[in-house]
């Protein structure tokens, strides 16, 4: 008797599924390496910038772009691309901390709002009522203010008011998850309500939540510059993209790379994330919608 084997065919695993797809899209290539070249930026500046960003050179002040100054010189002498490099530091950071901390009390929230609901959702609707009133930026601004300038004061203000967009989120798909038949059977088979939450309502609900957090993080880093701008943010001799821009704005007739320079940096990195976000959205997406 002659026994047959069947051999069964490899099938990669999911993660090497999404891969394959996600370096198939040519949105997600251009966003992820945009991405990654900032964050290499943002390690080790010290590696890709020519000069020290703070070291004054008086024989060289406003110097237009050449090969010797790339992005050319500020009115102490400068080297703009050094200080263009060393903002990344600054307002990567600004990307991630100005966002992790709404990302974390937000998601924590909304997912607690959604699955009980009843007083609960009512107080959570009357808090967002309270914060959605006032535009975005003003109320920012506001409490930026009132605790002073800095970064640190910066992230708490951002938190303050962005965790509300979070939850919101996070609340209306835990709301939509728990319809499942698997939320109920986790309930008949007697598991906590915070094993349901956190193990099986959430992970199925973070997909949008990971993709609004990439496009957040481009918005943070417009945010920072803006309030870096005002002075309100990043505080000078600080290599930041808004302050650069700041310090550039009273010569913009005759050394316009000043300001055109941290500008084009700012458009570049929060053009990686929208990309990148984008690209994830259309691969997180359910098949069929």
């Amino acid at each position: 008797m002659s026994v047959v084997t069947q051999i069964q065919p490899h099938r990669p695993g999911r993660f090497r599924v999404f891969i394959g797809r996600a370096f198939s899209r040519p949105s997600f290539v251009i966003g992820f390496t945009i991405i990654v070249m900032s964050i290499a930026l943002a390690l080790f500046p010290q590696i890709f910038a020519p000069y020290d960003p703070l070291a004054f050179d008086m024989t060289a002040i406003q110097q237009a772009p050449s090969l010797v100054h790339p992005f050319g010189t500020d009115n102490f002498g400068r080297d703009v691309l050094s200080r263009v490099i060393w903002a990344y530091r600054v307002d990567m950071q600004m990307a991630l901390f100005a966002t992790i901390f709404a990302l974390t009390i937000g998601v924590t929230v909304g997912a607690f709002v959604g699955y009980y609901g009843g007083i609960a959702d009512t107080i959570f609707g009357r808090c967002v009522d309270a914060i959605i009133t006032f535009p975005f930026l003003v109320l920012v601004i506001a409490i930026v203010a009132v605790l002073g300038p800095g970064l640190v004061n910066m992230y708490i203000a951002i938190t303050i008011v962005n965790w509300v967009y979070y939850a919101r989120l996070t609340r209306a798909e835990i709301m939509t998850q728990k319809a499942n038949d698997y939320a109920a059977a986790g309930r008949v088979l007697g598991y906590s309500d915070r094993r349901i939450i956190f193990r099986h309502l959430l992970p199925n609900a973070m997909s949008p939540i990971i993709v609004y957090w990439m496009t957040d993080m481009a918005l943070a880093i417009l945010l920072g510059s803006s309030l870096g701008y005002l002075g309100l943010g990043a505080q000078p001799p600080a290599a930041e993209w808004g302050v650069l821009i700041s310090e550039g704005r009273n010569f913009l007739l005759t050394a316009w790379w000043m300001s055109l320079m941290p500008g084009l940096a700012i458009v570049l990195t929060g053009l990686g994330f929208s990309l990148l976000g984008d690209a994830l959205a259309d691969l997180l997406r359910p098949k069929g919608r």
